[in-house]
């Protein structure tokens, strides 16, 4: 079995905390983030940050769905990570200072070790670049979330 990676990357016109916090909030912010490959999405514990349990279903494909139930760890300043309790999936979040300044750069690499076989070389082939291209749905629907339109938040207005 071959360890597997999804990684995406975006920069994001606001400032890292408040990108941060609105990942974290999983009763709220993040379930609207995610793709609509995730159903029955759900909190069983907790729900900002460390500590929380989540439960959804992952479609990979229409035929092939996963149950996910992931403890979310803080393990460093603006990184979250979610690992499945069912599988060796890994998914870290990491946002940090953007290249303007109160922009936030957001990183998600997820991990796993893939299949042998058949079924393996398939999803070895196949499943990085599916997830990467749902990781970066969820950072656009981030970026829609918490970045301002021009002149927002100024006082008076032309």
């Amino acid at each position: 079995m071959a360890q597997l990676e999804a990684v995406a990357e975006r920069e994001i016109a606001a400032h890292p905390d408040d990108v941060f916090d609105a990942i974290a909030d999983y009763r709220e912010v993040h379930p609207r983030l995610l793709p609509e490959r995730y159903t029955d999405f759900e909190v069983r514990e907790g729900g900002d940050g460390q500590g929380t349990v989540l439960f959804y279903r992952f479609h990979a494909t229409s035929r092939r769905v996963r149950e996910m139930l992931l403890d979310v760890t803080e393990p460093g300043e603006n990184v979250l990570v979610e690992t499945d309790r069912n599988s060796t999936l890994v998914t870290r979040y990491t946002v940090t200072a953007g290249s303007a300044e109160g922009a936030a750069r957001v990183a998600i690499r997820t991990t796993w070790q893939g299949a042998s076989g058949v079924g393996g070389f398939f999803e070895r082939l196949f499943a990085p670049r599916a997830l990467e291209g749902t990781h970066q749905q969820f950072l656009a629907n981030l970026a829609a979330e918490t970045e301002k339109p021009a002149g927002a938040g100024t006082a008076g207005g032309e």
